[in-house]
This record gives structure tokens, C-alpha cells and sequence, in this order.
């Protein structure tokens, strides 16, 4: 067999014509023709992921066997082995993409240390960074805002941005979309996916899907365009840009049917709210979920962009819409050229992945259907995506907080005679005789009288129209302005605690508002231009007015924000607000003037016109027929074109930095933002043999649910947590300490923070929050930190146990590097999250779960036995080890726990201290 037959097993290379260009192709017919694959019956996703492989099969890294097995997918028992997925794009925004740089430019520098060449050091794979994540909400409700918080943004992360900078002209095959661009997801849909790409390769045009990982766990939204993607560890996503294959188990696919059409009234945000909560109930996790179905034929490709984004919210691994003319439709309003749209037509078509009328559908492993006619407005909160509340129940929801709040301050469930809720609803006016009463019956006093206004449990603190989720949709925007229009035409305004924001994922968003006129509306209303960013969906929401957060200090008060964003676990929006909720662009608006999610919309008015005329949500909520006609004659071609046209050049500011250059990256020794990580420093080039653990110690113990916000922190930098006190001692002052997620390129600020969360509920420590543990062996109660660097200075190995989903939420990088740099080995958890679990493998850090049936309480143990692990030297995918927990007294409980290393490669992997580790030392050696 030659080289060639190798590369092309099957057969499957052939040219066909496009637009008068001869291209080749990998046809996916070939393998129907040959027996191997039934195209017709397997889900699109698939269809996309066998193309992948079918085009990289090279014997090697990808064999014919594992083409094969994908193949033959089938819904009734999918293969349990691992294939190699070559994605043909990288993305990556700030926060993630700016440790990837720095990991870059250390694998340069070790390598030159080596006596290897650093020029070898360049993404194999393209690679796509947006700078979106790093500005905050600090200037807000004023014309100025946004010029004042980009300049603010600029200053913060100067060094940061000139790492970037210098990134964009050092390494080959690696763009940089600088900030005031939009968001990730949103550059993503709008402009950077090709859905179809065609690039020269070896002299021949080559035509193929567009794929994708991404180091942002809602890559997936781009799922909605029919591109194939999702969210990986940044520490895979780096791999597979120096050319290592992602490995992956072969999926299940879940079928979604959509029936029927949306009321007038409800939005897609409400849609995919629904969608999160079945789907979580369903159990999607480590799954691909594929919409179909006469619904899904009749949404706009912006309202599947939505339900795509929220993918990680329901727990698969991506959400995938298959391509179709609403997808060509939709390519064609965002200024892509008609040759592209047409190539992608043909190609599709081509290869059996274009959903046309009369198709039988796909086979699934299972399948759920919603009929949408059933969906209702709602809300998403106040700690998690998957809690939906419709719109009549938020009052009562709220209340039902509130009993958990004040319960839990208590130490014991809630009596009827509980003096802080007395006083609580006495303040709104209905009494404890009537606490089965749905409403408070002195409302009107509230939302009627300005002078008598005041900050209490449940006031709304931060409304925002924020988030690519939401912000990506035309019509979900321009029913936010209208509804701006019809409140400030009758006289309604936002309560003066509210602290309100416009960030669109686009700039495209504010051309379209100016020209439909709705600009002025919403500036009335306080919902300025911010900035273009993530913004207060990442947490970077700035701080309130000095008085609301003293109110809130002194009272200890349950606030709320509202925001129309894809995240809302516990800590994440504002250190100072509790209680989170996920709403539609349009409720963002109607709560800012509500002031209050203690309230029943449906029933109540939103508030008073300035002749003490209530105004109710009815009155200015606009039509569908309305948002459509806005939309079709204002969202135009030419503005995304216009837009587009020099995403690359940046604003003055970037086009104006000082950012170094050459090979190497010259590391500043006295930078507070950039370090050379240790991982590669002093850098052996064989590896260990694997050893069992032993008489390691807990560092932290925890519940259910725990987020990589828990772990591994974005927001704000406390002056009297080890980070603060490190940035400090540096001469920073605190005023200029930005946020967790900016100093994402320091490893002495990012292991300080690691479990640095204020909410995080250590069990070590009970009855205390943040980031607290006990040092088993003194007793004594300090900072994670500190104490991990006492174990570690006495050769102590520590390890984390942990409850379900542990590792949920956003893809964190950090929270894994941190969790090895603070000496842990492995992590004992009931379950783990997707990318954390293989971002922990990424590191060297062993995740091992639980046996059915068992955890920390069936068990007993109180995290200060000392722990063996026993086993490690004979690891297998799957396999089992043996912990042994010695108590205090000596005694022994001896539990089995599964390894979750799922592949021979993840083996490697954790043998050699990390994928990185292995990255290093297979190039030193030439392999």
C-alpha cells in the first residue's frame, strides 16, 4: 500500500465543479456505495464528524478502523472507543486566549532552553482570538460610557493587550480580532464562519465543512450556522492548535422536535429557556443534542443561534442545527458574498448534510419534543440556568428564596415568627397571616412614589441588556427598543438604584437602532452603549452606586439583577448581588422600570405614569408584527459588510499600543499581568514512572454543583484575599486591580485566587464563605492558599472531594492549572462537568469518580482523614483504584473509586504531567 492509499483508503477523494473551479472533495457517498455508512440515516452532527475524519484518515493518527466505527454509528448501541476529531478552526476570546499566548511564548522559550527550535511553535491549526472579555461596566447611563470604559479597559489590561499585540505578528496562522469589536460568538455567526471552507492544500482547492473547538464554553453557538463545534479546556484547545488531534468518545445524539409556532409575546430567550430545563431533566450530558421537525424549519437562523448558545446550560456538548436555506438566508443578510453562499449550497447538497423539504428524518439514541406554541414568557434563576420561572410566578418564586435565605441565617428551617421575614413583608405591606398570599398587597406604594423608593430584597440593582446569546438576535433587540419607546411615551422610567446597560455582541446592533430611531428610547430609559463585550454576562458588571451597596452591606440584603445572558450561578454577576436571572432583552427593560422581581407581571403594573396611571407589561409590550417590520427594514446586507470591512484594524487605541516583537517573548520580571509559567521551567525530558498517593490530605471539600466560578473565580480581586494581598505587595493599588479573569497571564495572582470564589462553601470550614479552609494538621483555619503552600513546603500531597457536576460552568483553564499549582493530585467527585474533567487531565491531575452509589456522606468521611490511592502505577481507561481514608482515631475506610481517564492517550497524558508536558518533549525529540 502506498503513501497515498493511506491518505485516501476509501476512495473517496473526487472533484467535483464549483463556480468553474475544479475542487476536491472527501464524499461521504463513497462509504454508502462501499457498505460501510448509511449517510441518509445518521444525524447531521455525525455526518459533519465522519467528513472530518474520512478527509484526515492517514493510518496513523487517524486510522480506517476509527472511520469505521463512526460509520457505523447507530442509535441502539454507540461504539465506547475514542476517535480523533482535526478540527479545521481554533477559537479563543481574552481571558482563555491570553494564557494560550503565554503557553505559547513559554513553549518557545523552552524550547530554545531545550536547544529546539521555537520557530517550530505556531498554530498548526488557525486560530481565531477575539478580545472581548475585559470590559467592565464601570461609566454607565451617560452618552460618554462607552468612550470612558474602553479607555478604562485600555488602561487596566495595557500589558495584557500588548502580549496579544505581539502575539498577532508572532506566530503564523493566528488572527487577532482586537476590542470594541463585539463578542466571540457573535463575530463568530456574523462573520468569521464560512460554513463551508475552501483553501488551497499540496497545490488543489479543497472544499470541507466548517468545524470548530473553542476555548469559551459557548462556542456552541455557532452550532446554530451548522458549523460543528464546542467549548474544549483551553489547555486541548492549545494541543489542537500545535496540531494534536482532540480526542473524544463517539457520542450519542439526542433528537429535539420542535412543533408549532411561538405566541405572540414570547421570545426565543423564552424558548431555550424551556429547551435548558427539559433537556437537563432529560440528561444530555457528554451528548450531542440535533434539532429537527417542522418548528425548527420555521426559526429564524438568529432564534437557533440561541438555542445553540446555551448548549453547556443544558449540558450537551453542542446543539446542532443543520444547514438549510434559513441558514443561506441568513449568510446573505450578514454580507457574505453570493459565490460563498452558493459554494456552501452545492457542497451541502453534495454531501447529503442540506436539510431539505420531505427528508425522512435522521435516527437518534433518544428523542424529546416540545410543542412551541406551548412556551411561556419566563426567567432563568436566581443561582442556575436549568431553574425556569414563568413570568406569574416570579413574586412567589422570589419568596420562596427568600424563606431559604432567611432560613439559612437562621441554621434551621423557617418559622412563621421568623423576625427578618416579618419585617420583609411587612415593608411590601401584606401581613404573616397572608403569607400564602401569591403578592404583596402594598406594591403601589412601592412603584407609584419615587420619594418612597428604597432598596430592599428582591430590588432589581443591575439590569442589562448584555450577552451574544441574546444580543445576536435582530429581533429580540429591536423588541427591547420598542419597548423602550412605548415606556418612555408613557412617562415610565427606571427605578434611580437600577444600574443599567446596553452591551451588544455587535456593532452592527447600534447601527440598526440609529437607524430604526430606538436609540434615543433606550438612552431615556438609561440603557446606554457600555461598550461592546461580554461585560456583566462574565461578571464584569462594575460597581453600583455607593449608596445602593452600602444599603445592601448594611442591611445584608437579597438583591437582584436582571440580564439577558446565558450565566447566573452564585457570585458570578456582582459580589454584592444574590439572586440572578436569565430574562429576554425585553424583560431586562421591563424589570429596570419594575425595579422589583418581587412582582407578578401579568397581574401588576410595571409601574406609574407621572399622572399615577398604572401602566401594565401589556400596554407596552410590542407586537410581533411590529418587531418584523422594524427588523426587515432596518437590519440590512450592507451594515454587516460596513461593519466587517476592517475587523482586524482595531480602534485607536490598539491601533496605538507598544507592543514588543521578535521570536521570543521578552518576559518582564516586575509585570503584574504577564509571568513565564513554571510548568516548563527546570523541564525533564523523561517522564516518571506513576506512583500511588500517598497520606494525602483534603484541601477542600464540597456539595453538588460546583462551577469553575467556584474554583477558579473571573470577577473582582479582594484586598484581604491572598491575590489582593500579593497585587498589593507588588504596589498595585487596589483601585487599579482589575479583575480574576484580566490576570489570567500571572500565575502568582491566578494560584492565589484558585478557590478564591466568596461564595464557595468549604465543608472543611463549615458556617464560613469564600476562601477558607482548614489546615488539617495544626487545625487551623486559614486561606486556601496559604494553606496549600504549608502542605506543600512538608512534601504533603492534597486532593478534593466533591459532590455531582463538579467543574460546571464556563471552560476555565485555570481552574485546573490552579488546582496543580496548588499541589493537588487528584479530585474525588460524584460527577464532573465535560471540559473540566479533561482540563484536570490536561494538567496531570487525576479526576476519579465515585462508584455508584457512594460519596462523601454515604461513606462517612470528613475530609481530615489522610488519603492512599492506590493502583496509579496500573492505570487503564475506565479502570478502578483503591482509597484508603485513615481517620484521626486510625481507622481505615477502604472504598474503590473509577478513573476517569477515558483513553490510552489521556494515560499518556497524565503521565507525562499534562498534554502540554507531552507537546514539549515529543518535539524536543523530534516525534
Amino acid at each position: 500500500m502506498t503513501c497515498d492509499d493511506f491518505k485516501d483508503p476509501f476512495g473517496s477523494k473526487q472533484t467535483i465543479d464549483i463556480d468553474g473551479k475544479e475542487v476536491t472533495i472527501y464524499s461521504l457517498k463513497k462509504l454508502e456505495e462501499a457498505g460501510i455508512a448509511n449517510i441518509s440515516r445518521l444525524p447531521y452532527s455525525i455526518r459533519v464528524l465522519l467528513e472530518a475524519l474520512l478527509r484526515n484518515v492517514d493510518g496513523k493518527v487517524i486510522t480506517e478502523d476509527e472511520v469505521k466505527s463512526l460509520a457505523s454509528w447507530s442509535p441502539e448501541e454507540v461504539s465506547s472507543s475514542d476517535i480523533p476529531f482535526i478540527p479545521s478552526r481554533v477559537i479563543l476570546q481574552d481571558f482563555t486566549g491570553v494564557p494560550a499566548v503565554v503557553d505559547l511564548a513559554a513553549i518557545r522559550s523552552a524550547m530554545e532552553r531545550l536547544g529546539g527550535d521555537p520557530n517550530k511553535i505556531n498554530p498548526v491549526i488557525p486560530a481565531d482570538l477575539v478580545i472581548d472579555h475585559s470590559v467592565q461596566v464601570d461609566y454607565y447611563g451617560t452618552s460618554y460610557a462607552r468612550n470612558c470604559n474602553e479607555k478604562y479597559e485600555f488602561h487596566r489590561n495595557k500589558e495584557r493587550y500588548e502580549v496579544l499585540h505581539w502575539a498577532q505578528k508572532a506566530f503564523d496562522n493566528m488572527k487577532v480580532v482586537p476590542p470594541a469589536s463585539g463578542i466571540i460568538h457573535q463575530v463568530n455567526l456574523e462573520n468569521l464562519a464560512s460554513v463551508v471552507h475552501l483553501r488551497e492544500k499540496d497545490g488543489e482547492l479543497v472544499a470541507y465543512p466548517d468545524t470548530i473547538v473553542g476555548t469559551d464554553s459557548h462556542t456552541t453557538m455557532i452550532n446554530g450556522l451548522g458549523v460543528l463545534g464546542w467549548g474544549v479546556g483551553g489547555i486541548e484547545a492549545e494541543a489542537v492548535m500545535l496540531g494534536q488531534p482532540y480526542y473524544m468518545p463517539i457520542p450519542e445524539v439526542v433528537g429535539f422536535k420542535l412543533t408549532g409556532e411561538m405566541k405572540d409575546g414570547v421570545t426565543a430567550t423564552d424558548l431555550v429557556l424551556k429547551v435548558v430545563q427539559m433537556l437537563r431533566e432529560h440528561g444530555v450530558v457528554g451528548k450531542f443534542v440535533e434539532f429537527y421537525g417542522p418548528g425548527y424549519k420555521t426559526l429564524e437562523l438568529a432564534d437557533r443561534a440561541v438555542l445553540a448558545n446555551m448548549g453547556p446550560e443544558y449540558g450537551a456538548t453542542m446543539g446542532f442545527c443543520p444547514v438549510d436555506e434559513v441558514t443561506l438566508g441568513y449568510m446573505t443578510l450578514t454580507g457574505r458574498e453570493k459565490e460563498h453562499v452558493d459554494r456552501v449550497r452545492q457542497y451541502c447538497k453534495e454531501q447529503n448534510l442540506f436539510l431539505e423539504e420531505g427528508m425522512a428524518d435522521p435516527e437518534f439514541t433518544s428523542t424529546l419534543e416540545l410543542d412551541m406554541s406551548t412556551v411561556e414568557a419566563s426567567l432563568a434563576g436566581p443561582k442556575r440556568p436549568q431553574d425556569r420561572i414563568p413570568v406569574q410566578d416570579m413574586s412567589s418564586s422570589f419568596h420562596q428564596t427568600m424563606k431559604d435565605v432567611f432560613a439559612e441565617k437562621n441554621g434551621k428551617e423557617l418559622s412563621p415568627s421568623n423576625g427578618d421575614y416579618s419585617r420583609w413583608l411587612e415593608e411590601g405591606g401584606y401581613s404573616i397571616a397572608e403569607i400564602t398570599h401569591p403578592h404583596h398587597t402594598g406594591i403601589e406604594k412601592i412603584k407609584c412614589a419615587d420619594d418612597d423608593i428604597h432598596v430592599t430584597h428582591g430590588s432589581v440593582v443591575i439590569a442589562s441588556i448584555t450577552s451574544c446569546t441574546n444580543t445576536s438576535s435582530p429581533s429580540l433587540m429591536i423588541g427591547a427598543g420598542l419597548l423602550a419607546r412605548n415606556a418612555v411615551e408613557r412617562g415610565l422610567k427606571v427605578k434611580p438604584f437600577v444600574k443599567t446597560s446596553l452591551a451588544p455582541g455587535s456593532r452592527v446592533i447600534t447601527d440598526y437602532f440609529d437607524e430604526a430611531g430606538l436609540t434615543p428610547y433606550l438612552d431615556a430609559l438609561g440603557f446606554h452603549l457600555v461598550g461592546y463585550g461580554c461585560m456583566t454576562c462574565i461578571g464584569n458588571s462594575g460597581p453600583l452606586k455607593e449608596a445602593v451597596s452600602q444599603e445592601i452591606e448594611n442591611k445584608d440584603l437579597t438583591v437582584a439583577a436582571v440580564l439577558s445572558g446565558n450565566r447566573n450561578f452564585e457570585g458570578r454577576i456582582n459580589a454584592q448581588v444574590k439572586a440572578n436571572y436569565l430574562a429576554s432583552p425585553m424583560l431586562v427593560v421591563a424589570y429596570a422600570l419594575a425595579g422589583t422581581v418581587d412582582i407578578d407581571l401579568t397581574t401588576e403594573p410595571v409601574a406609574c405614569d407621572p399622572n399615577g396611571q398604572p401602566v401594565y407589561l401589556k400596554d407596552i409590550w410590542p407586537g410581533k408584527e411590529e418587531i418584523d417590520e422594524v427588523t426587515k427594514e432596518f437590519v440590512r446586507p450592507e451594515m454587516f459588510e460596513k461593519q466587517y470591512s476592517n475587523i482586524f484594524e482595531g480602534t485607536e487605541l490598539w491601533r496605538g499600543l507598544d507592543a514588543p516583537s521578535g521570536l521570543l517573548y521578552d518576559w518582564d520580571a516586575d509585570s503584574t499581568y504577564i509571568q513565564e509559567p513554571p510548568f516548563f521551567k527546570d523541564f525533564p525530558m523523561e517522564t516518571e514512572d506513576m506512583k500511588d498517593i500517598k497520606n494525602a490530605h483534603v484541601l477542600v471539600l464540597v456539595s453538588d454543583s460546583i462551577t469553575t466560578d467556584h474554583i477558579s473565580p473571573a470577577g473582582s480581586i479582594r484586598t484581604d484575599y491572598p491575590a489582593g494581598q500579593y497585587l498589593l505587595s507588588k504596589g498595585v493599588d487596589d483601585k487599579n486591580f482589575n479583575s480574576y479573569g484580566s490576570r489570567r497571564g500571572n500565575h502568582e495572582v491566578m494560584m492565589r485566587g484558585t478557590f478564591g470564589n466568596v461564595r464557595l462553601k468549604n465543608q472543611l470550614v463549615p458556617g464560613k464563605e469564600g476562601s477558607w479552609t482548614r489546615h488539617v494538621p495544626t487545625d487551623e483555619e486559614m486561606h486556601i492558599y496559604p494553606a496549600a503552600m504549608k502542605y506543600v513546603e512538608n512534601d504533603i500531597p492534597l486532593i478534593i472531594l466533591a459532590g455531582k457536576e463538579y467543574g460546571t460552568g464556563s471552560s476555565r483553564d485555570w481552574a485546573a492549572k490552579g488546582t496543580q499549582l496548588l499541589g493537588v493530585k487528584a479530585v474525588i467527585a460524584e460527577s464532573f462537568e465535560r471540559i473540566h474533567r479533561s482540563n484536570l487531565v490536561g494538567m496531570g491531575v487525576l479526576p476519579l469518580k465515585f462508584t455508584d452509589g457512594e460519596n462523601v456522606q454515604s461513606l462517612g468521611l470528613t475530609g481530615k482523614e489522610t488519603f492512599d490511592i492506590k493502583g496509579i502505577d496500573a492505570l487503564k481507561p475506565f479502570g478502578e483504584v483503591t482509597v484508603i481514608a485513615r481517620s484521626e482515631t486510625g481507622e481505615d475506610k477502604t472504598f474503590d473509586a473509577f478513573v476517569r481517564l477515558n483513553s490510552d492517550i489521556e494515560i499518556e497524558y497524565y503521565m507525562n504531567g499534562g498534554i502540554l508536558h507531552k507537546f514539549l518533549r515529543d518535539g524536543i525529540k523530534g516525534e
